[in-house]
């Protein structure tokens, strides 16, 4: 994980912490995201590539959890996944 990113999860989890008064759900959700990117580590081809916003055409994927965007590039030498960044994406129905 870049460093961007990580600040990326303690603000999710501080905004929802804070904002909400709900521990228990911000836990919940940055887990969910981190399984997610864990997830990577088996099958980093599954998230499509970016194709809009920042990122796209280069290279970049991204998976989706809930209402964010988890945007990582593959590094095949050496071979990794880095999570760039993540990002709240609102419903657009």
């Amino acid at each position: 994980m870049t460093p961007q990113a990580e600040r990326d999860l303690d603000k999710i989890y501080a905004y929802i912490a804070i904002e909400f008064v709900a521990l228990d759900t911000a836990e919940k959700l940055v887990d969910d995201i981190e399984e997610a990117i864990l997830g990577l580590d088996i099958m980093p081809y599954r998230g499509r590539e970016r194709t809009v916003g920042a990122f796209a055409g280069k290279g970049y994927r991204e998976i989706h959890v809930k209402n964010f965007t988890i945007v990582y590039r593959i590094s095949e030498k050496p071979r990794q996944v880095v999570i760039v960044t993540v990002r709240y994406t609102p419903s657009q129905f």
